[in-house]
């Protein structure tokens, strides 16, 4: 409900900015820069131009809790319980809560700042890069993740529950029919997507989403991620099979960082992340599903070198436990381990090797802060816990991982690349055996980077929310 008309708004504003004294009335310093304060605190999760990115937009009609600024400054200084909207008080001073107050409100009178136009060319220290956008309209939602099926074909999930063709470069209008619905908020929906390591025989593609226990409309609703199995016939999915599915009452409301990326690694096993569901204290739990990595057979079934299969009362496809939530998960080509990303909180993203029955410490160990700047914990180490190759504070929001195995680039053969959602950039990483030894930043404030893919022609392709988009990067004039 819309506690006042945005007339009513215009005038409030209208006495705080110009009506002398009356600044008083939010107590707002002027030295305060509102607009770092919400790029700061803000923009991971309400995107940087109030568009929305993991959580609604802050530029709309509709506002469940109000709009009037009382109502705005007491969402930012208490919260909302049960929500991921936490209490700023713990981390902002009033001054600070009244001018992201005032910085939110004037923005409803304001057109929403234009998405960064994409670029035709972006410089790196070793190629001059062409930028080919191949779609930027045309999507339902947000696409998630992207998979090539051949030389000139590719799917694409969106996150709002659509399943799509990338023909020769060119989204397919017409989206595949028949995938079943998603949830509808915050973070959840269709997410992370393999095909077969036999694909060419068998056609089984493997979707990763949250699945609704009712309609998937509303937060109260029971959901838990699942991986599901089908086949692409045209426009039509078909032979659907659940090949993870917890028990009902493994399902919770409310939830949040669902997971889900996918890989198939060279020995056939699918690995599958689901992160920490905002429940904390059962990460470390065996029982629960919260912040794990997961092996399985293409086929749904566990292999019984799993760290717990056979072990009463453990869910026995977990593979690691400690992972708040991997984003990005590949195969070194050179070596064959297993690397994750692991996006953290306020700072403390993770690069891991990812071992079968390792700890990797969440939420015991972090290098990060919560949301609010309060501490996680107080250890960085314990026994029995893994320290991650490489971490990044302030948390740029690490997302996919892809390590660069094509022909078009050969100064970057076997190097990784991650995407960054709040920093919207992406990482070239040079490893060498388990460190990090250079880091170069391109691609920057371009947009959210959901995904980087190399193609059948070694092009290297990027999937992009805010703006939607896909685009594919290939070295100009040889460079």
């Amino acid at each position: 409900m819309i506690a006042f008309a945005h007339s009513n708004i215009r005038f409030a504003l209208l006495l705080v900015l110009v009506w002398p004294g009356v600044g008083s009335l939010s107590g707002q310093d002027a030295s305060i820069d509102s607009e770092q304060l919400y790029q700061q605190y803000c923009a991971a999760c309400h995107g940087k131009n109030m568009e929305g990115a993991q959580y609604s937009p802050l530029i709309k009609e509709s506002w469940i809790y109000g709009i009037d600024r009382k109502r705005m400054y007491n969402t930012i200084m208490y919260g909302i319980t049960g929500t991921d909207m936490i209490a700023w008080s713990t981390a902002l001073s009033k001054s600070e809560i009244n001018a992201l107050t005032d910085y939110i409100l004037v923005k409803q009178d304001t057109e929403p700042n234009q998405a960064a136009e994409l670029p035709h060319q972006v410089e790196t220290q070793d190629y001059l890069l062409n930028v080919e956008t191949l779609v930027s309209e045309g999507f339902r939602s947000s696409p998630w993740s992207i998979v090539f099926v051949d030389e000139r074909r590719a799917l694409l999930t969106e996150r709002r529950g659509g399943l799509r063709w990338l023909v020769d470069g060119e989204l397919d209008p017409r989206p595949i029919e028949g995938v079943l619905a998603t949830t509808q908020y915050g973070d959840s929906g269709m997410l992370g997507m393999a095909l077969d390591p036999d694909y060419d025989e068998n056609g089984w593609v493997y979707i990763g989403y949250v699945h609704p226990l009712g309609d998937g409309s509303s937060k109260d609703t029971p959901a838990m991620t699942r991986v599901i199995r089908g086949r692409v016939d045209g426009h039509s999915w078909v032979d659907q099979e659940d090949i993870f599915r917890l028990p009902d009452e493994l399902h919770f409301t409310q939830g949040a960082r669902w997971g889900c990326r996918l890989y198939f690694d060279n020995d056939g096993y699918l690995f599958f992340s689901i992160g920490d569901l905002r429940r904390n204290d059962e990460v470390q739990l065996l029982s629960k599903p919260g912040g794990k990595l997961y092996r399985i057979f293409p086929d749904g079934s566990i292999p019984p070198d799993n760290p717990y299969f056979g072990r009463t009362g453990a869910i026995e496809a977990i593979y690691s436990i400690g992972n708040r939530h991997i984003q990005g998960i590949d195969q070194h080509p050179v070596t064959g381990e297993i690397w994750a990303t692991d996006h953290g909180p306020l700072g403390g993203d993770e690069l891991n090797i990812i071992e079968k029955g390792k700890n990797y410490g969440w939420p015991v160990i972090s290098y990060g802060l919560n949301y609010d700047g309060s501490e996680v914990t107080k250890m960085t180490h314990q026994k029995g816990m893994e320290q991650p190759i490489k971490y990044w504070t302030p948390s740029p929001a690490l997302s996919a991982l892809e390590f660069y195995t094509g022909d078009r680039f050969p100064k970057w053969k076997n190097q990784a690349f991650v995407g960054a959602l709040a920093f919207e950039e992406i990482k070239r990483l040079t490893i060498e055996g388990h460190e990090v030894v250079s880091e170069e930043v391109f691609f920057k404030g371009i947009g959210r980077i959901r995904d980087i893919k190399t193609g059948f022609d070694g092009s290297i392709y990027v999937v992009i929310n805010n703006p939607h988009a896909v685009v594919r990067l290939t070295p100009l004039n040889g460079r």
